[in-house]
């Protein structure tokens, strides 16, 4: 495992490195600089990245790495829901200890579920971290289909409606004032897959924005966040992937000072007798959500953009539209499973010419 580990970091490593040797140079030779990456494989599961386009020096760059990473982990560590780490009560004690007393919890993870709450009254209920028992099932299935393709099953409907049953948001107890959390149903359990990365994201945004850093952009397992511009104020070409053959993009955007997040089919499915089943689930069904192929976020805060793109996945376009119509600077391309796009007035601007 660690020389396979060893071989990865290699294989990604030459890859960022080429990446970053065929960026173009910026012309204007008294802010010109040299991009910077670091690579990261510590983060929810999947491969990080951390650019600078600044004229900042090695040593300011790795020190705002450092800071930048540092929180990332913290967060890694308090949403982690399959492992427990030394030191800290996190989702996966919370779940272990489904039905117990309350728990004290870092003052961040209590601040975390509380805008998580709040994201569920504003999706109608669609961006439910209280989801784990549903998940949790289709997350076995597509591991099992992973390790044994021949074995490989859906769930069926009499358990994926057992387990709906301990999927209220009203399971979930927070106490502000103790600093506490209570997870009243046994059989429930946290999951933050739609909301987690995308937060911790932005925190760590918000870490390089408070100390000064600009032309930052950062790529968290395909969540792009980016920090203020290029030196000479333009943004970064940023492509949406064509769901049907995501080697290709469907628009190149050109962004800045913002958050690219998409939800597509095509990111984590397995295969079960020539059907793909991927993993964004209806609430309504308990299936994959057969609304969209893909949907992308633009907006400033990247946990709003994450959630979002989730819960939007899983409604119609009409009830999409309505709900991003109440917000203020989010924008969005919809792809449905036959090619048809959809998109806010304000994707036109940023569509790269």
């Amino acid at each position: 495992m660690k020389l396979f580990k060893l071989l990865l970091s290699l294989i990604v490593i030459l890859g960022l490195l080429a990446v970053l040797a065929g960026c173009p140079k910026i012309a204007d030779k008294a802010v010109s600089a040299e991009p910077k990456g670091m690579v990261y494989f510590d983060f929810f599961d999947t491969v990080s990245y951390i650019y600078s386009y600044a004229n900042d020096s090695q040593e300011d760059f790795q020190a705002r790495c450092k800071g930048a990473s540092s929180i990332l982990l913290e967060y890694h560590k308090l949403f982690d829901i399959y492992y427990e780490h030394t030191g800290v009560v996190n989702l996966r004690t919370l779940n272990l200890n489904a039905g117990g007393e309350a728990m004290k919890v870092d003052e961040k993870l209590i601040d975390f579920l509380l805008y998580a709450k709040e994201l569920y009254a504003l999706t109608g209920g669609e961006m439910n971290i209280m989801m784990g028992s549903v998940l949790s099932i289709w997350h076995d299935c597509r591991e099992q289909a992973g390790n044994n393709p021949a074995a490989a099953r859906i769930p069926t409907q009499d358990e994926l409606n057992e387990a709906s049953l301990h999927t209220d948001i009203s399971l979930l107890e927070i106490d502000e004032e103790n600093c506490t959390v209570r997870i009243t149903d046994p059989k429930a359990s946290i999951d933050v897959g739609a909301l987690g990365k995308g937060y911790a994201t932005e925190k760590a945004a918000q870490y390089l924005r408070s100390i000064g850093a600009e032309s930052y952009v950062l790529n968290i397992g395909g969540n792009i966040r980016i920090v203020g511009h290029k030196p000479d104020g333009t943004g970064w070409a940023t492509g949406i992937k064509n769901p049907e053959n995501p080697e290709t993009y469907v628009k190149t955007l050109m962004l800045a000072d913002t958050s690219c997040v998409t939800s597509g089919s095509y990111e984590r499915y397995f295969t079960v007798d020539g059907q793909r089943y991927h993993h964004v689930i209806d609430k309504d069904t308990l299936m994959p959500s057969t609304y969209f192929s893909s949907v992308s976020i633009i907006t400033p805060d990247s946990g709003l953009a994450d959630a979002l793109s989730t819960a939007l996945f899983a409604m119609s376009y009409e009830d999409g539209l309505a709900l991003v119509q109440k917000l203020e600077r989010v924008d969005v391309i919809w792809i449905t499973p036959d090619g048809t796009q959809y998109t806010t007035p304000g994707i036109d601007a940023m569509v790269k010419n």
